[in-house]
């Protein structure tokens, strides 16, 4: 099976065409191994959808569906136009979100996420102030004064108290956008989270603690760009073609 391995701002993923959409969790958790796999965070199978130009299954590495994915739905937009699946820079795709356009510009892919969703009001717990929002997946938000704030033991707690990924965030001159993530399904910090970036920037803005458009930073230190375009987010990065291999399923 040929597989392509994917880099986005620190996120990688194994990316691979099929014609059936089945269940593939097992696979996802083979081939997402570190040690006896591809290793990656996460799985992306491109499948032919008659409505859009694709449709994707993401799964993360332990096997867990997730309905969206901000760097990996970036990675798939650049795989399908370097695969030749769309002849176009601009493409449509469905996800468990909802329909994703995306525009690849060389090694340069904007997205433009679902609309953004409040769940619930700020709220106190472990000692921190909490957001809680829907970008694609649920995220929740503290926004702190110092990253090094970031509690790996609250995280996995309030991860599974709540169901959601946990970001801790801060805000620089209203621009700048520095985030940490603690991501379900891989159950670890991973060095950027799409999704949680965005939800983040949502939060902050709606805080109007920052401005319409902002860069943001996650771990792995990469520069990416998030803006207000109406009642969506649209999400800017480079992303790297690692390598293509076949793969041995064993």
């Amino acid at each position: 099976m040929l597989v392509s391995k994917y880099n986005a701002s620190g996120n990688d993923f194994v990316i691979f065409q099929a014609d059936e959409k089945i269940d593939r969790r097992e696979l996802a958790k083979t081939i997402c191994d570190r040690h006896e796999g591809v290793g990656a965070d996460g799985m992306i199978v491109v499948l032919p959808n008659s409505e859009c130009d694709f449709e994707w299954q993401f799964y993360n590495s332990d096997g867990s569906t997730a309905s969206m994915c901000g760097n990996g739905s970036r990675a798939c937009a650049h795989y399908a136009f370097a695969n030749g699946i769309v002849s176009d820079k601009n493409m449509r795709f469905l996800t468990g979100a909802g329909i994703i356009q995306a525009e690849v510009d060389g090694d340069m892919v904007e997205v433009e996420l679902t609309k953004p969703k409040k769940l619930s009001e700020q709220f106190e717990k472990y000692g921190f102030i909490w957001h809680f929002c829907d970008t694609g997946v649920p995220h929740l938000i503290s926004i702190v004064d110092n990253l090094n704030a970031f509690d790996f033991e609250i995280a996995r707690k309030i991860r599974y108290d709540y169901n959601a990924n946990v970001n801790f965030a801060i805000i620089k001159n209203r621009t700048e956008l520095f985030v940490r993530t603690y991501e379900r399904g891989v159950e670890d910090e991973t060095l950027a989270c799409g999704t949680g970036m965005a939800a983040a920037f949502f939060t902050a803005f709606n805080l109007g603690l920052i401005e319409a458009a902002a860069t943001v930073i996650p771990k792995s230190g990469e520069r990416l760009f998030l803006r207000k375009n109406s009642d969506k987010i649209l999400f800017k990065g480079k992303v790297k073609l690692t390598f293509t291999a076949n793969f041995n399923q064993g």
